[in-house]
């Protein structure tokens, strides 16, 4: 992402990073990585890729829990950009 284009991120995406922020969600580690919030599988399959390769959620390691980056944390309103 550059400075010169703001990031534009969608309703359901921003309420996905919600739901991460609040500590609801898992990440399965592996190539395509698979978003549960709540204990059920994101309908939107290519949330999880979508939001690691815009830099606003921790790409799973070894952790399951979901995480934002201070960019996802910014995007959400927690914490100024």
């Amino acid at each position: 992402m550059s400075e010169e284009e703001p990031l534009q991120i969608c309703g359901r995406d921003r309420a996905v990073l919600r739901a991460v922020a609040a500590g609801r969600c898992e990440l399965s580690p592996g190539c395509e990585p698979v978003l549960i919030v709540d204990g059920v599988r994101c309908a939107d399959s290519g949330v999880a890729k979508r939001l690691i390769a815009a830099g606003l959620v921790v790409k799973p390691v070894n952790s399951a829990v979901a995480q934002l980056t201070p960019a996802g944390r910014a995007a959400t309103g927690f914490v100024s950009a």
